[in-house]
């Protein structure tokens, strides 16, 4: 892994103030918005179904982003990795455990990070700028199977590519039906692996 900067803040990522199922609607409305899809979290609520599936959000977040043409692509299990993707520009959708006494999933994007303070900063529900230690994070991350994912146009590789998960999300792509960005993705890889 390259050497991550101090501190790194993604200040054009948008915002939506939404805490209604999970904060998982304006979490990804967030998301697509930074891949200039024009939407809102009512729009993306109702294409993910919702009310009705809350059990399938991810399931339904996945078939909603590759209607667009874009990749799902999941992250490792650590934080490094999360903040390497930062680093590289990339916000970080990531479901964390919402500290209620009845524990219960909230989405997120990670836009930034301290690490002399140890710090993360967070699109959240209502919060723009929502601060929480490494630790918290950790610990929230941790009690709901540290669940992240970047949503990629087909030419944009994450940091450091995993050749297996880039293949896995372009085979999402294709069985939605967008053989054309599945083929733009599988070329990406190929030019960028020849490095």
């Amino acid at each position: 892994m390259r050497a991550l900067p101090e501190r790194v803040e993604l200040n054009g990522v948008p915002f939506f103030a939404e805490t209604a199922f999970e904060g998982a609607p304006g979490a990804v409305a967030v998301m697509l918005s930074q891949q200039d899809v024009v939407t809102t979290p009512g729009l993306v609520a109702k294409k993910m179904r919702l009310p009705g599936q809350e059990a399938l959000i991810e399931k339904n977040l996945t078939r909603l982003v590759n209607e667009h043409g874009l990749l799902v692509y999941p992250l490792p299990s650590r934080l490094a990795d999360v903040l390497e993707q930062v680093s590289a520009g990339y916000p970080v959708l990531v479901r964390l455990d919402d500290g209620s006494l009845v524990s219960s999933p909230h989405y997120a994007v990670v836009v930034g990070y301290d690490r002399v303070k140890q710090r993360l900063l967070l699109r959240s529900g209502m919060n723009r700028r929502l601060i929480m230690t490494f630790k918290d994070f950790q610990s929230a991350w941790d009690a709901l199977g540290n669940w992240a994912v970047l949503i990629q146009a087909p030419a944009q590789l994450p940091s450091n590519v995993d050749r297996q998960r880039w293949l896995s999300a372009v085979a999402q792509l294709e069985q939605a039906g967008q053989t054309l960005a599945a083929s733009n993705a599988r070329e990406a890889l190929e030019r960028g692996t020849h490095y």
